[in-house]
């Protein structure tokens, strides 16, 4: 079954040029995975600095190798100092025709 999962956090003021960096070099890794679906990155158009990024693998392998990946742990070491949250807010989601 197909893993997805939106992720959520916020810039916190005048670090966005610096997020918007390292989301962009991230997310071209990140679709290059074997199963990876999809890596969308959205900002809310109300407030640029609120990210939501929606991610898609193929089955729950393929985001256990992304979380494995020797990139991940730098690119979260470099994010966490410069967002509101303590890391990225993580929901993960099923498809309503999985639901009885």
């Amino acid at each position: 079954m197909t893993k997805t999962l939106l992720a959520e956090f916020t810039a916190r003021e005048g670090s966005e040029a610096e997020v918007a960096r390292l989301i962009r070099e991230y997310a071209l890794k990140v679709r290059e995975e074997k199963g990876n679906l999809a890596f969308d990155v959205y900002t809310k158009s109300a407030n640029p600095r609120a990210y939501w990024i929606f991610e898609a693998y193929r089955d729950e392998a393929a985001f256990k190798a992304h979380l494995n990946a020797p990139y991940g742990a730098p690119f979260n070491a470099a994010l966490i100092p410069l967002i509101e949250e303590d890391g990225s807010v993580l929901t993960f989601l099923d498809p309503l025709a999985a639901r009885p």
